[in-house]
């Protein structure tokens, strides 16, 4: 005699994610993660949040906080989500994510948390010295995706492993509580191009908003000549570019700038290389330029006009959410049934 299966979550398919409002988002922040947004809101329910919460990890200043959490949002709406669609939200105007954190710290183990790799990237070699919140981070993290019953979470290769803790966390509570198929085993959503856009400085190091070089990264709010001198800057080596792939594996900054160019247009890397074999970064480099200018300066636009309306975008954010809390709340209160608080 075999046992039986325990049940699958039999629930709506949704799709959650979220960025700090912990500095300018960029090129890789737009094709590694706004693009997708904007493409899964049709496909599926859709909540976005601003990482307030995840934020204060590190510190922030408290002044300029909130003006961080409107830029996000409006990066989100000028990238193409629809608060009609989409739900957009501070992650801090819903408590109920913290308090399911609290639930989800005493069902996840410390030696799952002891093997999160970016705690102890971040972290180096002063791990006392950093914040507790930046240690469990991971664990409200699954309370984000969970309170919702998300499915389906856009994330990069970086965060794999906090997804990966999500899924364990969910079946323990699950296994425990003898609740099989309450919360879903939400899947990763990694495919496409632009999942990985790497330092226009360093081929080898991820585009990012902390780097001290403003020049290794295109920011969304860069002007159309900005963005152009950003591309000319751009490191490169002497060598043309090849007709295959197998052939950049050791040129990572002329891979990188393959991949943005093929990302930006929706075609392949195998397809630009078709197109500009032979040719050097002297006549690459100039059509990748114009090729961002157009892409992009719509959105730094778009950007410029939400946050000369700060109002408009606090009314959205309190609809998404008064949305937010309305879906998570009953989840919420299944789970202290379930744990067996007093209500009351």
């Amino acid at each position: 005699m075999t046992d039986t299966p325990a049940p699958a979550y039999s629930g709506p398919s949704r799709v959650l994610s979220g960025v700090q409002p912990t500095g300018a988002l960029h090129l890789g922040n737009y094709l590694g993660a706004l693009v997708k947004f904007t493409r899964l809101q049709h496909e599926m329910e859709t909540f976005i949040f601003v990482a307030d919460l995840h934020a204060i990890t590190q510190w922030q200043d408290p002044k300029k906080l909130k003006d961080q959490v409107r830029e996000i949002a409006a990066a989100y709406l000028a990238s193409g989500l629809d608060p009609k669609v989409a739900t957009i939200f501070p992650q801090s105007a819903v408590p109920a994510h913290a308090e399911l954190a609290w639930v989800f710290n005493c069902v996840a183990r410390l030696g799952w948390l002891d093997r999160m790799t970016q705690f102890k990237d971040k972290a180096g070699k002063h791990k006392e010295r950093e914040s507790v919140g930046l240690y469990t981070y991971p664990v409200l993290q699954a309370a984000d995706i969970l309170l919702y019953r998300a499915t389906h979470v856009p994330v990069g290769e970086d965060q794999r492993q906090h997804l990966e803790l999500t899924r364990d966390i969910a079946a323990k509570f699950n296994h425990d509580f003898g609740v099989p198929g309450f919360f879903p085993l939400p899947e990763a959503v990694v495919e496409g191009p632009g999942a990985r856009i790497m330092s226009l400085r360093d081929g080898s190091a991820k585009m990012s908003k902390s780097d001290p070089s403003d020049n290794s990264r295109i920011n969304l709010t860069d002007d159309a000549d900005a963005i152009a001198q950003k591309i000319r800057k751009a490191r490169t080596d002497p060598e043309p570019l090849p007709e295959t792939l197998d052939e950049l594996a050791n040129r990572p900054e002329a891979l990188n700038l393959v991949g943005i160019y093929a990302a930006l247009e929706g075609r392949t890397s195998a397809g630009v290389l078709t197109e500009f074999a032979g040719q050097g970064f002297g006549a690459f480099k100039p059509r990748l330029a114009d090729l961002a200018v157009a892409k992009l300066g719509p959105v730094g636009e778009a950007m410029r006009r939400f946050l000369a309306d700060p109002a408009e975008i606090d009314r959205i954010l309190c609809a998404g959410a008064d949305r937010a809390r309305e879906v998570g709340a009953p989840v919420l209160a299944e789970v202290k049934a379930t744990v067996g608080y007093w209500a009351g």
